[in-house]
């Protein structure tokens, strides 16, 4: 077996033991959420920074309709305050610096982390639980420190981060659909 098709099945069984019924239930809180005259901030690291940034230009832009933009924001896109947080005093908060300055109670966060260790999320997550932000996890199998300050976890039942990322934007895509249509 090539190493494509190998990966390509590894990436299939992630995605065909996912909860659909969690990921519409997901899709359709976030529209609520987004009805009610809330936002979608979302955030992530590496390459789950590049699904952030693409998830929040589907809602801002057009995923398949032309509608309305939906408000939602990459926290990881504005370099000079992730450079100047990160450097004045530390990576770790640069989340949950941004989540207290642009959130507000009823908004929702959406952090994804492969790993579910990644401190900044962890801290932003923390930061949403003080002001009544609903959160929600993108993450790998293993159970990482952030599921247990979620509210909502989505978890890909594979261990490598490039498979595990593939389900996440697998999710993120649909996740899109179905706030799109929620709310047209």
């Amino acid at each position: 077996m090539s190493t494509t098709e190998d990966n390509s099945k590894k990436t299939i069984k992630g995605i065909s033991s996912l909860d659909y019924k969690q990921a519409d239930d997901i899709g359709k809180r976030i529209a609520g959420i987004i009805k009610a005259g809330n936002k979608l901030l979302i955030a992530g690291n590496g390459g789950s920074a590049a699904d952030a940034q693409h998830f929040a230009g589907e809602l801002v832009c057009k995923f398949l309709k032309d509608r309305k933009g939906i408000p939602a924001i990459a926290l990881n896109t504005n370099t000079s305050v992730l450079t100047a947080w990160s450097n004045d005093v530390s990576f770790d908060s640069v989340f949950a610096r941004q989540i207290e300055a642009l959130g507000k109670k009823g908004d929702i966060f959406l952090g994804i982390t492969t790993s579910g260790n990644s401190r900044n999320i962890i801290e932003a997550f923390k930061k949403c639980r003080e002001m009544g932000i609903i959160t929600i996890l993108l993450e790998g199998r293993n159970k990482g420190e952030a599921e247990k300050l979620a509210d909502i976890v989505m978890r890909v039942n594979l261990d490598e981060t490039p498979r595990i990322q593939e389900c996440h934007i697998f999710i993120i895509h649909n996740l899109c659909q179905i706030i799109e249509e929620e709310l047209s």
